[in-house]
């Protein structure tokens, strides 16, 4: 079937939308949104429809027939294989069809729409005691409706089997509008297309009998050995994994399984790779829930120390009815993993210890991605399995494989199921290098079937591995499979050139058509050679950025936590940046409105740089693409309002007219006309100015160093938001350090970390302000003295916007490894000080740059020496600098601290302290609940009241100067 491009859309978009109740979108963004899946490859739709239900779907595909269209059917769109690409009419069930319908805990199973989140059923299990077993490391943004498409199977299917273990009935719509309803027998199919089925089966008797391999993880091509009668004609299982090349699924019925009460995670070392893969199945007789293996070349040295000594691990996963039980069989386990060859183990009894261990093992398909000096790898032969025990064996080939092709990977997965997750350093830019591919691909897959293994053990087939088929099962039964596809769609309508009569592994890769050289851009991208194109290809599409559940603590994405739409997701911005990279949809280059327009709404909050396993910075790219739209063009009010705040805080400040700018403010039409010309929210009430800066306090202390102090000295950076909006910040931090005897100076000249110039895309100006910045610091970079920054958003641009803006420049990096936080000086130049006991709870926020880029464990150390406990909001305050003062972000604003902060704050308990130590993060608890938060300096100030010496200096002198370090 021929996809239609242009000819035609404009009265097919119009057809679907007469008589679709959901979204039908041929726009440019929602085209470039859905070109690629988590895959190495791109195919580009028509359009994009969300149906409302089972009819919507019926409806769409009427329309789509009508024309010649054909269709794909998406879910979360982290398929790694490339069938959830767009082609034709790409149908998104994530956005309506989403719901858990009904929930039979006695019979133990859930009626689920195609677009439920795994979690989300799981979630809903969970307080019955049962889960759904399969569980991909993508669990909490994966459908039910992609994992049946592809049989799913997750690091339990060594207890719990692969989807198609796991569904019931499976109410479908063929291409030609025919609803069916899958289950054992067939009994409810159209006696045409089950006497059909039956008729094929009949003749290929003997085939279906011998031609599939038998192992725990074959998921490559048809399940046409589930309709031999021996097996009881399962209609639903042999559905499942058919990639939507069969049918569209519109409801599923699936089983639940009995989730143990109590699990016990243990770690188990072995001296390398193979005789960890070698000991796995002598382990499946003990009954553990999971079986996973990696090897220490995926492992950071962080990672590391949390693990037993060995170079690669098993995870192993033991329940029980109790936790006594739980461990008894963990027990068990590692004695028996002792006498084989096990280096040691660790057990993990605690729910949180697990999680942390798990989370290595569940990034890994993202971390993986980027090997250990940078160089990008990428999917391809991301899951083929062998029986379990042959892995060792076939791991070793594969290992030599690489070797003699000269590529790198880093394998990883589930060792008790015989299947290998790996990403390769393919060369996917130039045409030896894809030759290269194709070769290597065609050797492996002999490999893989010389094992009697399936190219395949849970992501698909796709437009990966389908070519590569015969190869596996031999020509005779890949041509049953194709007369399989064509009882079910004689028009090719479904998910053109994957699995049957395939599109060839080389074709449509993602990367074609990107800028052969770098384009010119004005940061550094020092992680990525220079190359904007290769920061964009960073993102892989394993879009743990849609995961909108508060309990992992996770920064990203705030924008698309509120508004749930793909665009305002990491992956979704690094799509349409890609497109526009390419030009083929995305047609306006760096004017692109569609790039500008999902921009719009990310916050610069940086999350991504830290929780997405491959560390996509779209703040960065956001203000590359500012800087490059707006170069020599008239910008938006707020970018001179508050991308130049800096400049007129000193400019008030220098004129001493704080209080009559905060009179005005005061007076409602003055504020609503600052407001107006400023580009700035008319909901946001105008924050007081300090009617006295930190610096001008500072100076007239006038106090000077003390010897006896230099070995603990600081430099105190006076940040535009602690000088001009919170010096009372500023003046705790010095009391604080003065009580802990350290010595503090405070730069002479204007200082400026350039981060609000930064983040409204002003490059030039803020490369200017930062070499000033320099200038002024070079004394105290020379004389080695940290520089302590107490606006965690400062801190963070100056170690990381600085030097990738000024990478010729030597102080930059000198700047950045100076840079050091308030605990974290404390820390450093103070680990003897005992802080004041406050012995109080507390609540608030932890800046959203602090956790992507600075870190918090000094902070969470030295609160815990405070007597401070209880933990902070992770996520995004939501103010987040200038955006959430922006006009037309309020609601996105309000609504991020909602997800959060808010009700992290209304459910702290009575007398608790409220820290945060971000200016924005305070100004928005005090407009939004009216709740006074404070910088963690002051806090401690406070406490130093109450102290026996009231806190006057630890050792002789006042320990300060006001020079510049020298």
């Amino acid at each position: 079937m021929a996809q239609q491009h242009s000819t035609g859309t404009t009265e097919l978009a119009a057809a679907l939308r007469a008589v679709m109740r959901g979204e039908v979108e041929f726009d440019a963004a929602a085209r470039a949104l859905t070109t690629m899946d988590a895959s190495n490859y791109r195919r580009v739709p028509v359009g994009v429809v969300a149906p409302y239900d089972a009819d919507d779907v019926a409806a769409a595909l009427a329309v789509c027939r009508a024309h010649g269209v054909p269709v794909v059917a998406r879910g979360g769109g982290t398929s790694i294989a490339g069938q959830a690409t767009g082609v034709g009419v790409v149908l998104d069930f994530t956005r309506h069809m989403n719901r858990v319908l009904a929930l039979d805990a006695d019979a133990r199973t859930a009626v689920v729409q195609p677009g439920v989140i795994c979690d989300t059923l799981r979630d809903a299990a969970a307080p019955h005691g049962l889960t759904f077993g399969p569980d991909p490391s993508t669990h909490a943004r994966c459908t039910i409706g992609g994992m049946i498409g592809n049989n799913s199977c997750g690091s339990h299917s060594v207890a719990w089997g692969t989807t198609a273990d796991n569904v019931h009935t499976l109410d479908v719509l063929t291409y030609r509008g025919d609803r069916l309803l899958l289950g054992r027998g067939g009994h409810q199919l159209p006696a045409a297309l089950r006497t059909a089925a039956d008729d094929l089966v009949r003749r290929e008797l003997a085939l279906l009998r011998t031609g599939f391999p038998e192992l725990p993880r074959r998921i490559s091509g048809y399940a046409l050995d589930e309709l031999l009668p021996e097996r009881g004609r399962d209609w639903a299982r042999a559905f499942t994994g058919s990639e939507g090349t069969l049918a569209v699924l519109t409801e599923a019925t699936v089983r639940l399984v009995e989730s143990p009460p109590a699990r016990v995670l243990a770690v188990l070392g072995y001296p390398d790779e193979s005789a960890a893969a070698e000991a796995a199945p002598g382990l499946l007789p003990y009954q553990p829930l999971t079986v996973e293996g990696m090897a220490g070349d995926l492992v950071g040295d962080t990672a590391r120390a949390a693990l037993p000594r060995g170079g690669a691990w098993l995870f192993v996963e033991m329940g029980g009815a109790g936790r006594a039980e739980a461990e008894a069989a963990a027990g068990h386990l590692v004695r028996a993993a002792g006498a084989d060859g096990a280096t040691g183990h660790t057990l993990v009894t605690d729910p949180a210890g697990q999680r942390v261990l798990w989370r290595i093992r569940e990034d890994a398909s993202g971390t993986a991605t980027r090997l250990p000096d940078g160089g990008e790898a990428w999917p391809g032969w991301e899951d083929c399995a062998v029986p379990p025990a042959r892995l060792a064996g076939y791991l070793r080939e594969f290992r030599a494989l690489l070797s003699d092709y000269g590529l790198r990977g880093l394998p990883y997965g589930h060792f008790g199921d015989g299947c290998i997750h790996v990403r390769i350093d393919f060369d996917l830019l130039t045409a030896p290098g894809i030759a290269r591919f194709r070769e290597f691909s065609t050797e492996l897959a002999r490999l893989v079937a010389a094992h009697g293994g399936s190219l395949s053990g849970e992501h698909g087939d796709g437009l990966a591995r389908a070519e590569l088929l015969p190869l596996m099962y031999g020509r005779e039964l890949v041509g049953v499979f194709h007369q399989f596809k064509d009882l079910w769609d004689p028009d090719g309508g479904l998910n053109p050139g994957v699995l049957a009569r395939p599109d060839r592994l080389d074709d449509q890769l993602r990367f074609t058509g990107l800028p052969k050289e770098p384009v010119p851009v004005a940061f550094g991208y020092p992680h990525d050679g220079g190359d904007f194109s290769a920061a964009v290809r960073r993102c892989v599409g394993v879009a743990k950025c849609r995961e909108t559940t508060a309990s992992g603590g996770q920064v990203m994405c705030p924008s698309y936590r509120v508004t749930g739409e793909e665009q305002h997701s990491t992956r979704g911005r690094a799509r349409l940046l890609h497109e526009m990279l390419i030009g083929e949809v995305i047609t306006d280059g760096w004017q692109s409105g569609e790039v500008a327009d999902a921009l719009d709404l990310c916050l610069s909050c940086k999350g991504c740089r830290g929780d997405c396993p491959v560390e996509v910075d779209m703040a960065t790219y956001k203000a590359e693409f500012l800087h490059q739209r707006y170069r020599g063009r008239r910008r938006p009010a707020a970018h001179y309002a508050m991308g130049r705040l800096p400049q007129w805080l000193r400019l008030t400040a220098a004129l001493r007219a704080a209080p009559l700018a905060n009179a005005g403010a005061r007076v409602p039409p003055l504020a609503a006309l600052a407001k107006r010309l400023g580009g700035i929210a008319p909901e946001r009430p105008i924050p007081p100015l300090a009617t006295e800066s930190f610096t001008r306090w500072w100076r007239g202390r006038g106090r000077r160093p003390d010897p006896a102090r230099a070995g603990r000295r600081t430099v105190l950076f006076p940040d535009s938001f602690t000088n001009y909006l919170a010096p009372e910040a500023g003046r705790a931090a010095v009391r604080v350090f003065d009580a802990a005897g350290i010595d503090v100076a405070v730069p002479p000249r204007p200082v400026c970390c350039g981060l609000t110039y930064v983040t409204t895309g002003q490059l030039d100006t803020a490369r200017t302000v930062m070499r000033r910045t320099l200038r002024h610091l070079a004394p105290a970079l020379d004389a080695g003295l940290p520089v302590t920054v107490l606006e965690p958003p400062c801190a963070a641009a100056l170690r990381t916007d600085l030097p990738e803006l000024l990478p010729d420049e030597p102080r930059a990096r000198q700047l950045a490894d100076s840079v050091r936080t308030f605990a974290e000086t404390l820390e450093e130049r103070a680990p003897g000080w005992e802080p004041p006991r406050l012995d109080r709870p507390v609540a608030g926020q932890t800046h959203c740059h602090q956790s992507a880029v600075l870190g918090d464990a000094a902070d969470r150390r030295l609160r815990e020496r405070a007597g401070l406990h209880g933990e902070l909001s992770a996520g995004c305050c939501g103010l987040a600098g200038n955006f959430g003062f922006e006009k037309g972000h309020y609601e996105v604003s309000v609504a991020c601290a909602e997800d959060q902060l808010l009700p992290a704050v209304r459910r702290a308990p009575a007398g608790a302290a409220l820290v945060a130590d971000g200016y924005s993060c305070r100004t928005q608890l005090d407009q939004l609940a009216g709740r006074t938060a404070r910088h963690l300096a002051e806090l401690l100030a406070d406490g130093l009241d109450e102290r026996p010496d009231g806190g006057r200096p630890a050792g002789p002198g006042g320990g300060h100067r006001d020079d510049d370090g020298r």
